[in-house]
């Protein structure tokens, strides 16, 4: 068993997940008289890419139906977990400096107010919980395209969707390393009143617990400590730049359920501001970002191996 053939296995997804995780490992390196435990992230991040590479080949070497599904989509876990590696590089790249001031400035720049303080004269409980039940199932959406993809057995398509979103993800999670922020949940508002100053009607406050976890917003604490507890995900929003790339490839490859996914995406996008996780300006980034990467993810898949593998298809052909 040589590197080459273990490499020779791997999907365009997986190479770009491995060129992540060595672009962390230099962050790492460059500031680890910052970073706390630096040389223990490069450790795991060399650990990742060598599972991921293992994985390949021995999906390939045994025929495993099994192996060939978790190879297939372990890039849904594998990427958040690069999303908490962040939480532990963000913060102290930056010595703690966090640029809500900046975000907040710009909002009151352009709309003379702010918008989440705006919002609250025509918040109620139902329009609430819808809300914040479709900012919840930003999560699902991917799985519902995802799915359908795969169990049409269009290898082209479903590739391409998966190295797009891992493509998306990873350039917001750039975009957060320049510009580190909480949101206005944190900072215009007291967040352990959210609860009572912007109730819904049922599961609200369970799926804002399922929301604060992905972000590691510790329980039960004051609003300072909720702070700097917290993780640096505001600028660009990528719910928003994320949600306006499913709706673009679901109506692309005319997924069944493209038009649930484009309403219950409008409500996300609208829940971003409403529920107080991003300012707009955040949405406007996202969506700068979004261009970004659906004008440039097909031309870099074409140059991919399963894009060549692909060339024949009218996945992902414009």
């Amino acid at each position: 068993m040589n590197l080459r053939r273990i490499t020779s296995h791997l999907h365009s997804a997986d190479v770009l997940i491995i060129g992540f995780f060595a672009f962390l490992s230099l962050v790492n390196i460059v500031f680890a008289s910052r970073i706390p435990h630096w040389w223990l992230m490069i450790l795991i991040n060399a650990a990742v890419v060598a599972a991921i590479c293992v994985l390949g080949w021995a999906r390939h070497a045994t025929g495993s139906r099994v192996l060939a599904v978790i190879h297939d989509w372990h890039v849904a876990p594998t990427v958040f977990f690069t999303f908490k590696e962040l939480y532990f590089m963000i913060k102290p790249i930056h010595l703690g400096r966090d640029y809500d001031d900046v975000l907040i400035a710009a909002d009151r720049w352009l709309f003379g107010v702010d918008p989440t303080r705006w919002l609250m004269h025509f918040s109620t409980p139902w329009l609430t919980e819808i809300l914040q039940i479709a900012y919840t199932l930003f999560y699902v959406m991917f799985l519902l395209i995802g799915f359908e993809l795969y169990r049409r057995s269009d290898k082209g398509a479903f590739h391409f969707f998966m190295f797009t979103c891992v493509y998306g993800f990873y350039l917001s999670y750039i975009g957060y390393f320049f510009l580190p922020a909480v949101g206005p949940r944190f900072t215009l508002h007291d967040f352990s009143a959210l609860n009572r100053d912007l109730p819904g009607v049922f599961l609200t406050p369970y799926l804002r617990e399922f929301v604060n976890f992905g972000g590691s917003v510790p329980v039960g604490v004051s609003n300072e400590a909720a702070i700097a507890g917290t993780q640096r995900d505001v600028f660009p929003s990528g719910h928003t730049m994320m949600t306006l790339v499913l709706i673009s490839l679901s109506l692309r490859f005319r997924i069944r359920l493209r038009w649930f996914i484009t309403v219950t995406g409008t409500l996300l996008i609208m829940a971003t501001v409403y529920e107080r996780y991003h300012y707009v300006v955040d949405l406007l980034g996202g969506a700068i970002f979004m261009v970004l990467c659906v004008s440039t993810a097909p031309l870099l898949y074409r140059s991919s191996k399963d894009g060549l593998s692909t060339m024949e298809s009218r996945f992902p052909a414009e």
